[in-house]
C-alpha cells in the first residue's frame, strides 16, 4: 500500500512556532507531528510514501534520514520552488503511483483514532468510487455538501451562503460534513488532471467533477479527531493523544 503526506505548507495557522521549523516537524508531546503520521501508516500496512515539501525541506530530509526512514521506502516530492498547493501536489506524485491501486492522502497536521487500513478497504469494495473523503460532524462554517448515499454534492460556506460548484444552491437537502484531511484516492484521478494547471486546490478539483465522479464520505465509528495546524489545537494535542491513546 502507498501513500501521500501532505507536509509542504507554511504551517501559518501555527506562527510562530513555524517562523522557524516545517509545520511537520512541530512537536507533540515530544514528538514531531509527521513521525505519528508516518508510524500510524506503518502500523496500518503501508510500506511506500512520498511526501511533499516545501517549507524548510531540508529540515524534513534530514529528520528523514535520522530515522532511517523508518525502514520504509519513502521519498521526497520536492516543491521548494514552487507550492503546488493540494491538488497540484497530487499531481506532481502521480509517478509513484504507477502499480494502477488507490493509495491513501494525509495531512501531516491531522492527529485521528482513525483506521487507515479499514477506510481502505471500504473504498476497495467499491470499483467505481474515484474517492473516499473522511468526514465528521465538526462544527465550522464551510462544509461539504453529501446526498443520501453519502456522495459529495458540493460545498457551502454557512457565513456568507456561497456555494459550489454552482451559486446560490439550495443546500437545505443535503447532509453538511466537514473534512478530515484523510482520503483514499484511486488512480483514475490522474487521467482527469491532465488538462489541469500545475497548481490547483484538490477540493475545488473534486467539486468540478464530483457531478459525475463518484467521491463518497466516510464517517467512521467513534471517530475521534484533532486538526493540530492552529495554536490553539497545539495547546490540546498532548492531553488528546493520552485520551485517544496514541502510542505509536
Amino acid at each position: 500500500m502507498k501513500a501521500l503526506i501532505f507536509a509542504a505548507g507554511f504551517g501559518t495557522r501555527l506562527k510562530p512556532v513555524t517562523d522557524s521549523i516545517p509545520k511537520a516537524l512541530v512537536p507533540i508531546n515530544g514528538k514531531p507531528l509527521l513521525e505519528y503520521v508516518i508510524l500510524k501508516m506503518k502500523d496500518a500496512g503501508i510500506n511506500e510514501i512520498i511526501i511533499n515539501v516545501h517549507h524548510f525541506p531540508d529540515q524534513i530530509v534530514e529528520f528523514l534520514r535520522r530515522k532511517n526512514n523508518f525502514n520504509l521506502h519513502i521519498e521526497i516530492s520536492d516543491e521548494r520552488d514552487l507550492l503546488l498547493d493540494t491538488g497540484g501536489g497530487i499531481k506532481k506524485a502521480a509517478h509513484f503511483f504507477n502499480d494502477d491501486k488507490p493509495f491513501l492522502i494525509h495531512n501531516v497536521d491531522i492527529l485521528s483514532n482513525v483506521d487507515l487500513n479499514e477506510i481502505y478497504q471500504q473504498h476497495l469494495l467499491d470499483p467505481d468510487r474515484l474517492v473516499s473523503l473522511v468526514v465528521s460532524y465538526r462544527d465550522t462554517f464551510r462544509y461539504l455538501l453529501f446526498d443520501e448515499k453519502n456522495r459529495l454534492k458540493g460545498w457551502v460556506n454557512t457565513k456568507t451562503g456561497k456555494t459550489k460548484p454552482m451559486d446560490k444552491m439550495d443546500f437545505s437537502g443535503y447532509h453538511k460534513y466537514a473534512f478530515a484531511g484523510i482520503q483514499v484516492v484511486s488512480p483514475a484521478i490522474f487521467d482527469l488532471m491532465k488538462d489541469t494547471k500545475n497548481v490547483f486546490p484538490i477540493m475545488d478539483f473534486y467539486l468540478q467533477h464530483c457531478s459525475k465522479a463518484k467521491i463518497v464520505g466516510y464517517i467512521p465509528d467513534k471517530l475521534r479527531i484533532l486538526d493540530a495546524g492552529t495554536i490553539g489545537a497545539l495547546k490540546k494535542a498532548d492531553d488528546f493523544i493520552q485520551v485517544v491513546q496514541i502510542n505509536y
